[in-house]
């Protein structure tokens, strides 16, 4: 998408995906910065960053492809540059923080400096492990850690009972059917019959829906909101107490028009049907954590057992299946009160028999963090995963 304002061609974020959503209308704030012009304040990059000067015909879709081999990372580019307050829209001149500057892999690998770092971790005289990558071998690229489904279709859970303001209480689906009522009809109706209520039940990407809170519940025009169903109660597979419930994300909708006390909104995202009565919350982004994966803990060399006898495990699956293997989504008993950040990645271990020491199995790589818990994608498994399989940090 581009549009031109003022004469000056203005960089817009290509509308590639249902996931992003256009803006009405351009800012029509512009003011001179330096040598260009542009809606935002952009502040003068931190030191030690890569900065990117925006140039005419860029979009953050089109860099995030450059960049991370995954337009769908656009969101990543976002984050690091929060002046921005509307993504669709960058202008040619500002800087486009990209992140801290990374040395050479060379340097890294102690050759750009006559070798002063060690042969195994910078450790001057200590032997390579077996199977373990060094910081040489593990330095390269960062690539994402799962996809934007993986976060925006997965879920959260929290308490069991969790209040939401704002529901979707009808369709335009709804007044679209014949009234079947054999009080107003005016021909003999046989068999049973009764009002046709929607024509269509599961909702879906453009679908109109409409709002239990308008102006008065201060919503406006062009806010984005999550569509949450709440789903099962999460029993803790060690210590069976109940641990909250699963509250599933379905899908997204942005806000058309506002009333007094209700509002009419377009459904932009679906993962799931959406439906008359589920919940909605304000739509955060969460760009997919960028990560360096490494050479998994080998066999031979695995934790001591008394160190998971207190660790975090894999909590719930939200399909609830029994046997997990990579690409499956999953959530662990651990949260943003211990401290989990997105992109931790934690080795998953088998317990053994008494006396024997745990098997490292696989690993996860955590997407998102909530309260007390957090999802996280199985990235490697060398076997089935299975619900209370213990974690520890790698």
């Amino acid at each position: 998408m581009r549009a031109r304002l003022s004469g000056y061609v203005l960089a817009a974020l290509a509308l590639a995906s249902p996931a992003l959503f256009a803006a009405d209308r351009p800012p029509q704030d512009l003011h001179q910065v330096g040598d260009h012009w542009t809606a935002w304040n952009p502040p003068t990059p931190p030191e030690g960053t890569q900065v990117h000067v925006i140039q005419s015909g860029d979009t953050l879709w089109d860099l995030a492809a450059k960049l991370y081999q995954d337009p769908y990372l656009w969101p990543q580019l976002w984050e690091n540059n929060r002046y921005i307050l509307d993504a669709h829209w960058i202008y040619p001149g500002d800087p486009l923080v990209l992140g801290p500057a990374v040395a050479p892999v060379d340097q890294l690998a102690g050759e750009a400096d006559g070798g002063e770092l060690g042969p195994a971790d910078g450790a001057p005289g200590e032997e390579p492990i077996e199977g373990v990558q060094t910081s040489a071998e593990a330095a390269g690229a960062p690539v994402p850690l799962g996809y934007e489904s993986d976060v925006y279709c997965s879920g959260y859970i929290d308490e069991l009972d969790k209040r939401f303001s704002v529901q979707i209480i009808g369709s335009e689906f709804e007044n679209l059917g014949p009234d079947l009522d054999r009080a107003v009809a005016d021909v003999p109706i046989t068999g049973r019959y009764g009002r046709v209520n929607t024509a269509r039940y599961n909702l879906t990407v453009g679908d109109i829906i409409y709002l239990n809170q308008g102006r008065q519940g201060g919503l406006s025009a062009g806010q984005v909101f999550t569509v949450i169903s709440p789903r099962q109660k999460v029993v803790h597979p060690k210590t069976h107490d109940l641990f909250g419930r699963y509250y599933h994300y379905a899908g997204r909708v942005r806000i058309l028009s506002v009333q007094e006390d209700t509002a009419i909104a377009e459904i932009v995202q679906a993962c799931d049907p959406v439906i008359v009565g589920a919940f909605l919350q304000p739509f955060e982004p969460e760009p997919v954590p960028l990560g360096r994966p490494t050479a998994m803990r080998p066999i031979n060399y695995p934790t001591p057992a008394e160190n998971l006898q207190q660790a975090p495990i894999i909590l719930f699956s939200q399909d609830e299946l029994v046997s997990l293997f990579e690409d499956h989504v999953v959530f662990i008993d651990r949260g943003a009160e211990d401290d989990v950040t997105p992109g931790d990645i934690y080795t998953i271990y088998r317990l053994n028999r008494p006396g024997l020491p745990p098997l490292p199995i696989g690993e996860i790589a955590v997407l998102s963090v909530h309260k007390k818990s957090s999802a996280a994608k199985i990235i490697e498994s060398k076997t089935a995963v299975f619900i209370g399989d213990p974690i520890e940090l790698k």
